[in-house]
């Protein structure tokens, strides 16, 4: 597969590139929009909607701007795999269309922003195929990239530069993936959540998990990241960890607030944590992960918490 020039000075940079937060949250808790099964995507054939993704954006884009970073630009699609096709009411075929849309809008945004100082990446994102939270809950390697194909394969034709998956809970689902973005001919990014222990969700930790994808992929990933739980939950696991698997981690999207994913389900209002402690845990990770190359945030973080993010890197506020 062919890694653009974009991703390669991406994976060379000594200053991580910056991505955005926590979309559905603030779409949601900020915007009042209703996302039924927490997808973003139907926002593309809103007026009101698309307005908002790229007012969302654009936020972001002048953290980055800013700090003198490269950003990495997602695309709104980590619900828009054909595994959602009942719960969204659309056809497969009608959700496909929407990858290509989200990639064409990112297109847009990237040619609007875009500097030698400001250089963006256009990633398609992509999510687990049902609850990511449930430990109990196995795809299999062949329904995983069954399931994955069309969307990955939609996302590649239509010129995302990468897919990433993120919030993954097993690895069987993760190679599964893998194998799909192989058959796309697509750099791909696989990245796990954690429960408070820092584990899968399954109990995994994450080193048996990428040491896992790795070796039955024969290190296909580009890299890997984490995503959806708090710095706390997973530092620890990353302290006097293996340089082998350590070193595979080059993105880290954190969630604002402490609580469990179970906590987060339940809530009514958004938790949106300190922005400036977030901004200073995040830029630590650094120092734990020698080949950090993306930072950003998750569930109830905004372009506040990527600036302070930016910031803690600069030594300022």
């Amino acid at each position: 597969m062919t890694i653009s020039d974009r991703i390669a000075q991406m994976m060379n940079t000594d200053q991580p590139y910056l991505t955005d937060g926590g979309l559905e949250t603030w779409l949601i808790f900020e915007r009042g929009f209703e996302l039924p099964a927490f997808a973003a995507f139907p926002l593309l054939r809103q007026d009101e909607g698309r307005a908002a993704l790229v007012e969302y954006f654009a936020k972001f884009l002048d953290v980055a701007e800013n700090a003198g970073r490269g950003f990495v630009l997602d695309t709104p699609t980590w619900r828009a795999g054909v595994a959602w096709c009942d719960a969204l009411g659309l056809s497969a075929a009608e959700i496909m269309a929407a990858n290509k849309d989200a990639v064409a809008l990112a297109k847009t945004i990237r040619a609007a922003r875009e500097t030698s100082d400001l250089p963006i990446v256009i990633n398609g994102q992509i999510g687990p195929a049902g609850d990511a939270y449930d430990g109990d809950r196995v795809l299999g390697i062949a329904a995983a990239e069954k399931i994955h194909e069309p969307q990955i394969a939609a996302l590649a034709e239509a010129g995302a530069d990468l897919v990433s998956a993120l919030t993954l809970g097993t690895t069987s689902e993760a190679i599964g993936i893998a194998h799909a973005a192989i058959a796309a001919d697509i750099p791909f990014v696989v990245s796990f959540t954690t429960e408070t222990d820092g584990k899968l969700p399954n109990g995994t930790t994450l080193a048996d998990a990428i040491r896992e994808v790795d070796n039955v992929t024969g290190g296909a990933p580009l890299y890997y990241m984490i995503n959806c739980a708090h710095p706390d939950h997973f530092r620890g696991r990353l302290e006097g960890g293996g340089a082998d698997w350590l070193s595979r981690i080059r993105g880290v999207r954190a969630n604002a607030s402490r609580l469990s994913h179970a906590e987060l389900d339940e809530a009514t209002q958004l938790d949106a944590g300190d922005p400036i402690e977030f901004g200073a845990l995040s830029h630590a990770l650094g120092r734990m992960l020698p080949n950090l190359s993306m930072l950003g945030g998750c569930c109830g973080t905004d372009h506040r918490h990527v600036h302070h993010i930016a910031t803690a890197a600069q030594g300022g506020s």
